[in-house]
């Protein structure tokens, strides 16, 4: 019998609680990046190829639930179970701006063109903060129908995105208005809500089911069922033929886009799994767990003899500073900044 090749994907740690959150910034001149937010408090900064840690962006006094980069990688934002979202420096680690809320916030997102951050959470309000104008007090939408899990931004900033922890479907709300305008209706929450690359699918995660939605008439173009409850899911980038998916099973599956049939199964989380996110070129994708690590894995693991993981040398710790950025300020233990 053939021995099947093992996929050894690199393992990131670093954090010491769950990660619930990841987010890959476009390729930049720099390369391109992750963030990673946990129930640790501290989001942390990463290598998007290697893994290897850049730095932690430290502050919040909560859970933090989301985390984001903007288009440059030169900014993150973070939403956070301290009733706050807070603006941070990307390239120093310092905060910029704090924005308080009355409640757990549980998801940002920066617009495409850098200018706006969108926040939603427990208060079901979702706020629209001016980048150029940080101390203005932020546009709200109308209500949203249930408390806010995710959001995101589409139609070059035309459109926001955003789906509820205690009822199912997406809500497709117009900026100019601040009123929904669409809803593309889902049988349980949806816990992930991914807009493509090229801005032509929604893919989103409820219960064990992975839909993708046409982003411009809003029709279902695939349902396929998975094989448990899943929280996330994301379609490759450059050619939309595979997509991942991760939930309670503790494993990460990747399967097929035209026919639904798994391609691969990857093992190694000891929890289940938070978040999956595909790199901006489609060659990796990484995977947040229950068990506090982040696992960068190869489209296609490539052969074990010219593998670097073949030599035991797939683990990225949290010592490996990159040098693509330079004076990241990291503070001193027990030392908060804000």
């Amino acid at each position: 019998m053939e021995k099947k090749k093992v996929a050894i994907p690199l393992v990131c740690h670093g954090h010491s609680r769950p990660v619930v959150d990841l987010f890959y910034s476009p390729v930049t001149p720099d390369g391109y990046f992750l963030i990673s937010a946990s129930k640790d408090t501290n989001p942390m900064l990463r290598n998007g190829e290697t893994g290897d840690w850049i730095g932690t962006f430290q502050g919040h006094k909560g859970a933090v639930w989301s985390c984001c980069l903007d288009r440059n990688a030169l900014r993150a934002a973070s939403a956070s179970a301290d009733f706050s979202a807070k603006v941070w420096d990307a390239l120093t680690g310092d905060e910029l701006h704090s924005f308080e809320h009355k409640h757990i916030v549980r998801a940002c997102a920066f617009s495409e063109d850098t200018h706006l951050l969108l926040t939603g959470g427990m208060e079901k309000t979702l706020r629209v903060y001016d980048m150029n104008r940080p101390d203005a007090a932020p546009r709200e939408l109308d209500k949203s129908p249930g408390s806010v899990r995710t959001v995101a931004w589409l139609h070059s900033d035309q459109t926001i995105l955003s789906s509820c922890t205690d009822m199912g479907g997406v809500r497709l709300w117009d900026v100019r208005t601040g009123k929904i305008v669409q809803t593309l209706e889902t049988k349980a929450s949806v816990t992930s809500a991914e807009v493509s690359q090229d801005g032509r699918f929604i893919t989103t995660a409820d219960g064990s089911s992975v839909k993708f939605w046409d982003a411009n008439h809003f029709g279902l173009v695939k349902s396929y069922d998975m094989p448990c409850n899943v929280e996330s899911a994301s379609l490759e980038p450059k050619s939309g033929s595979k997509f991942v998916a991760g939930g309670e099973d503790l494993w990460v599956h990747v399967f097929d886009f035209f026919t639904g049939e798994e391609i691969t199964c990857n093992k190694g989380h000891h929890g289940p799994v938070h978040c999956v996110r595909f790199a901006p070129g489609g060659e990796s994708y990484a995977s947040g767990s229950e068990d506090g690590t982040i696992r960068i894995w190869q489209l296609s693991p490539p052969n074990a003899d010219d593998s670097e993981a073949a030599n035991g040398k797939a683990t990225a710790g949290v010592n490996e500073v990159t040098t693509k950025i330079e004076g990241f300020h990291i503070p001193k233990e027990g030392q908060t900044e804000g």
